[in-house]
């Protein structure tokens, strides 16, 4: 029997249209946000807090920590604010979990000046300077994992992680798992895309952030309390696991955000009907950049992605069989059958007002009726 949970990222615009990021918002702003949220007790042991503290609770702020020479905490450089759920019994319980903590955020944060926005990438700055220049204690903090090493990219996008867990797995077919997702991301994450505008302007393509992050960062993260079965890459496939509830977690980190959190469901139900697949046989240690870059610029335009992603949804639905979760998959097909990504919905609506923050604006709220939007009939969900 499977566990999920969800990891979602969001992004804000501020009140005056400008996109809410470390340079033009601070800690203190969002930290004000997350302190009128509530704390379940009852979520713990399961969700980690971290050592600083800032994961109290279902929400956190994302951003780059900051120190001091001697490693004391000084701050956090905020790049927006993530919902993550508890371990759920189901892929539908998951998901009614999010949608209502993204709810409870969406009421204090329009409260507060900000409105949520859905989008992959900061569409408008291209690189992340740390201010002050790190010193020597950060750098030495930075060099410790292939993860931190590449922190800078995380600050310019938002997106999910995916996660399941199989208690009846061993270390080794976890492992396994993770390297056979690695090795299907291009296939999966183009269901997602939602990143198709860069240095303000549309970007050719449908996902910039998957050209820029996935191959420098991961497709997938295994975690593993047995530190024997970690295996060594760059970037990283597997990590110890930091409380006992990540023991055998798996994370697909490789996907677009989504508005709509029901594609949530259907990819969470096709990285599990990946993870399952006999028919599946590819495995790889680190993701292939070249050809995240290529799928991230053509998506389902491109007659082969469009073949090999058909086989990979065909071999999950197969392996799935009889499970419910099957049902899940519909939209991905319907998606496929139109040759559309979500983020045709964000190009349509740039295309009609000629501004990034304007297309951006009540995303969210449109966001359950992407498909329709850009079809000729109405999605099946």
């Amino acid at each position: 029997m499977a566990q999920f949970g969800i990891e979602h990222e969001v992004a804000f615009l501020r009140a005056d249209g400008s996109f809410a990021d470390w340079t033009t918002t601070r800690f203190e702003e969002f930290a004000a946000i997350v302190q009128h949220l509530p704390r379940y007790e009852s979520d713990y042991p399961m969700l980690r807090i971290g050592d600083l503290g800032i994961k109290e609770k279902r929400w956190y702020i994302e951003g780059y920590e900051r120190y001091d020479h001697s490693g004391q905490y000084l701050t956090t450089a905020p790049k927006g604010i993530e919902v993550r759920t508890t371990i759920q019994p189901s892929i539908a319980a998951a998901v009614a979990e999010l949608s209502t903590s993204f709810a409870q955020l969406r009421q204090h944060v329009l409260a507060a000046g900000f409105e949520p926005v859905w989008i992959s990438l900061n569409p408008f700055q291209t690189r992340f300077h740390p201010e002050p220049p790190l010193c020597p204690w950060e750098q030495a903090r930075r060099a410790s994992s292939p993860e931190k090493q590449t922190a800078e990219i995380s600050m310019l996008t938002y997106g999910p992680d995916l996660n399941l867990s199989f208690p009846e797995f061993t270390p080794d077919r976890c492992v396994d798992a993770g390297r056979k997702l690695t090795y299907y991301s291009p296939w999966i994450v183009p269901f997602s895309f939602s990143s198709p505008f860069s240095e303000g302007q549309r970007w050719p393509g449908y996902s910039r952030r998957t050209f820029l992050r996935t191959g420098a960062r991961p497709a997938a993260l295994v975690f593993l309390a047995d530190r024997a079965h970690l295996v060594p890459s760059q970037p990283s496939l597997t990590k110890p696991a930091r409380i006992p509830a990540e023991d055998g977690r798996i994370e697909f980190k490789a996907c677009d955000s989504c508005a709509d959190f029901r594609l949530y469901g259907a990819l969470l139900a096709l990285v599990k009907g990946v993870v399952l697949s006999d028919r599946l046989s590819g495995r790889a240690l680190t993701p292939d950049r070249a050809l995240h870059q290529h799928v991230a610029r053509v998506g389902f335009d491109d007659p082969t992605v469009c073949q090999q992603a058909e086989q990979v949804l065909a071999a999950a639905a197969e392996a799935l069989a009889d499970d419910p979760d099957r049902a899940w998959l519909q939209p991905l097909h319907d998606l496929l059958a139109r040759r559309q990504t979500p983020a045709h919905a964000l190009i349509a609506a740039y295309e009609q007002s000629g501004s990034i923050a304007a297309a951006l604006r009540g995303s969210y709220l449109r966001g359950g009726e992407f498909a329709a939007a850009v079809g000729d009939r109405p999605a099946r969900w």
